[in-house]
């Protein structure tokens, strides 16, 4: 039996929708981005991305080539079937089938959205920053519909994820509610969950029907590219599309 080289979200969406998010196996990248980067930007060699890309486009027989976008770590948010050559954003979102949303991560979250008809779909880049800057909301914002289901894709998990006082007060001076995702570690010094953040934003924009957000990506070496753990990396791509 082959090994498979990405994960399939475990959430109730319609048979029409496909989400994954590939592992670190599988591709020809070497050294530090071994083996399956999809990143141009991270240092590895152009030809090998360009192959992993279609090694990937290939093994799931994506319907057309992954919506890429240059992420900022911010809270832009993009139609993926109109984008053109615009590509700076952190989520993208289509009503269109065949159109495929991808987000690039390396311990920054994964998050994906579906409409429960499976009408509308979406891939959000969340790292702190983009969760804090409302990234989740303004996609959601974006998309028609209420009844939503999300799935929260491999990130740096809970007890892994050190930030200073400044993250935590940025969070806390945003909704105190904040409070709970944050355990001390030493002075001046926590733990954030970022799982934990997102289930809070996503509390408090009415969404409760939230899968996943059982991974980490700094300590499972072996499926995962973490940018926390090693600094020069490869990157996952989490891909959502509709027939």
């Amino acid at each position: 039996m082959k090994p498979k080289h990405w994960l399939t979200p475990d959430w109730p969406v319609p048979a029409s929708v496909h989400a994954v998010t590939t592992l670190r196996t599988g591709g020809v990248s070497v050294g530090a981005f071994d083996a399956l980067n999809i990143a141009l930007h991270v240092g590895d060699h152009a030809e090998f991305v360009i192959t992993n890309r279609a090694i990937i486009k290939s093994m799931l027989g994506l319907p057309d080539e992954p919506i890429w976008l240059e992420q900022m770590h911010g809270n832009q948010v993009v139609d993926a079937a109109t984008i053109g050559l615009q590509r700076q954003a952190d989520a993208s979102f289509t009503t269109k089938s065949g159109v495929v949303c991808a987000v690039m991560t390396a311990d920054c979250l994964p998050v994906l959205v579906c409409m429960a008809g499976g009408d509308q779909v979406a891939a959000i880049h969340a790292g702190w920053r983009g969760l804090l800057s409302g990234v989740i909301g303004n996609t959601l914002s974006a998309m028609a519909g209420h009844d939503v289901l999300v799935w929260l894709g491999p990130a740096i998990g809970p007890d892994c994820f050190e930030v200073g006082d400044d993250v935590r007060d940025a969070f806390l001076h945003k909704a105190a509610g904040f409070t709970v995702a944050f355990t001390s570690k030493s002075k001046g010094k926590w733990l954030a969950d970022i799982y934990q953040l997102a289930r809070i934003e996503l509390a408090a924009l009415g969404i409760n029907k939230i899968y996943g957000g059982d991974f980490c990506t700094v300590t499972d070496h072996e499926r995962f590219y973490s940018y926390r753990r090693d600094q020069v990396t490869g990157r996952m791509v989490t891909l959502i599309w509709r027939d």
